[in-house]
């Protein structure tokens, strides 16, 4: 898959243009991305993912409240015009200029659920254990749903399909009875819950909302229709693919595969969401999509959270020990924190500001694996700003653009500090990375051992200096048989380059 446009000739990588509650105090979220481009690629960003530009259940909702995906801002519905990042016609010349400056977006795709209906409508479903939705607690009965989307103010431009309770298979909320449980939609042409999906709670198809049933075929042409559709009118190059664990994976895998053979889009990039910090799990299911879709490294962001933590013991030595990294490196796309993993959201996971420099140096300049680095880690907001840490990781973008080259070696010497090497290649020296998680009570004993460590800089750099980016900005001389010996303090980060001077 391509990993940005084909002139980019540099280090890729991607970026998640946006937090949970983004806004912006002057400008809709699409002009801010606009208006930001040229920092991006001048910063090498490659890739953006956009958050869902769809019309939300609501008229502020990020769109994972996904009411209708036909309408990207355009049409009078749920009470606004535009969506919550903006207009049709913004986003459309966003993605353009984005594109002039050799970035490729990808849409945030939300097939799980639908919400927000525009009525409801009685029908038959049975009442399901909330733990085990495999075990139903009692008989069919009659409940009344939200479960018809009409989109009115759409009026059937774009996609004439209107869906009732045949196109989903189940729902939390009995509106009759005023009741909150998970139901299954029962009928002689219902076939139940996939089972193509995560086995938690027995069955997880049902995560939120009015549940799809990717198995009814107009359901699967409006959703082939859709992929095709929003890629020609955005310009955007790929998908990031919501919530993959309770969707159908056969459906899913039909649906990339159909993406693809799309004219010009056998490259597209697609990277999928499910969320398991189990590698045993996911190994599973990478196999099972056939090299079709990049994963996040949920498992390798779990190894960084917990290496974080206030007080840790964390063995550094293990960090890549059970990660999708680790096992299937080229189908890895790592992130150190996103949207869901904020302090307060409902998959709070944050990688503490002690340690994510550290992090965000492993992920951006190891060579392995395809990074994302999280908006809310570089620009100010309300949510999650940490300036300290928005400076330095600009630093390790500059890094990862300019001197993050050539072959890896890694030096995991010590349970609280590793080290690894990028010898470079004929146009960029390379570079020396250590990286520390001892108690930053121990910062007095900087000449530790477990804080120094030996790496062998390769035949060509014998007796050159290397100058740390971080303060205190150490020079180290390599001997003449190319080994150096580089450190940082404790519960901190040093990445070396070749002296220029």
């Amino acid at each position: 898959m391509s990993l940005g446009p084909p002139t980019n000739s540099g280090n890729p990588m991607m970026m998640q243009f946006f937090t949970w509650d983004s806004l912006h105090p002057e400008l809709t979220w699409w002009q801010h991305f606009e208006a930001e481009v040229p920092r991006l690629a001048e910063m090498g960003i490659t890739q953006v993912w956009l958050p869902p530009p769809h019309k939300a259940a609501h008229k502020n909702g990020q769109g994972y409240d996904a009411y209708d995906l036909w309408d990207l801002g355009e049409f009078q519905q749920k009470g606004t015009t535009i969506t919550r990042w903006g207009s049709k016609d913004q986003l459309i010349r966003a993605i353009s200029v984005a594109k002039q400056h050799g970035i490729d977006v990808l849409i945030d795709a939300v097939l799980n659920h639908k919400m927000g209906a525009d009525k409801t409508e009685v029908f038959t479903a049975i009442p399901v254990d909330d733990n085990d939705r495999m075990k139903d607690l009692g008989p069919p009965r009659e409940i009344e749903g939200w479960t018809v989307f009409n989109f009115d103010g759409r009026g059937g431009k774009y996609s004439p399909m209107r869906w009732n309770h045949t196109h989903f298979t189940g729902l939390d909320w009995d509106h009759r009875r005023r009741e909150k449980r998970v139901y299954r939609i029962a009928s002689p042409r219902h076939k139940g819950w996939s089972r193509n999906v995560d086995e938690e709670l027995g069955n997880y198809d049902y995560l939120l909302g009015i549940d799809i049933d990717h198995r009814h075929p107009e359901v699967r042409k409006d959703m082939f229709n859709w992929a095709s559709w929003v890629l020609n009118t955005t310009g955007a190059s790929g998908f990031r693919l919501d919530a993959i664990k309770h969707l159908d994976r056969k459906f899913l895998l039909e649906w990339i595969r159909s993406t693809r053979r799309l004219p010009g889009r056998s490259r597209e990039f697609m990277v999928a969401e499910y969320w398991s910090p189990s590698v045993k799990l996911l190994s599973t299911i990478i196999r099972s999509f056939q090299g079709q879709v990049a994963f996040f490294d949920v498992p390798l962001h779990f190894n960084l959270h917990n290496a974080s933590k206030p007080g840790s013991r964390y063995d550094l030595r293990t960090i890549l020990d059970a990660t999708i990294l680790k096992s299937y490196p080229g189908d890895a796309v790592t992130f150190v924190d996103n949207h869901d993993t904020q302090i307060g959201q409902s998959l709070e996971s944050w990688v503490y500001p002690d340690f994510k420099l550290q992090a965000y140096a492993f992920i951006l300049l190891r060579g392995e694996g395809h990074p994302c680095i999280f908006y809310g880690d570089v620009y100010p907001n309300r949510e999650c700003y940490d300036g300290n840490t928005a400076h330095g990781l600009r630093q390790l973008i500059r890094a990862r653009k300019l001197f993050a080259y050539g072959p890896l070696k890694e030096y995991f010497e010590y349970s609280d500090c590793i080290g690894f090497m990028r010898l470079g290649d004929s146009s960029h020296g390379g570079c020396a990375v250590v990286i520390s998680n001892a108690p930053r009570s121990d910062r007095a004993s900087t000449e530790k051992a477990s804080h120094t460590i030996r790496m062998h800089v390769g035949a060509r750099h014998a007796d050159a200096t290397y100058v740390g980016l971080f303060e205190p900005a150490e020079r180290v001389q390599a001997a003449s048989d190319g080994w150096a010996s580089f450190s940082c303090p404790p519960g901190s980060l040093q990445v070396y380059v070749l002296d220029q001077n």
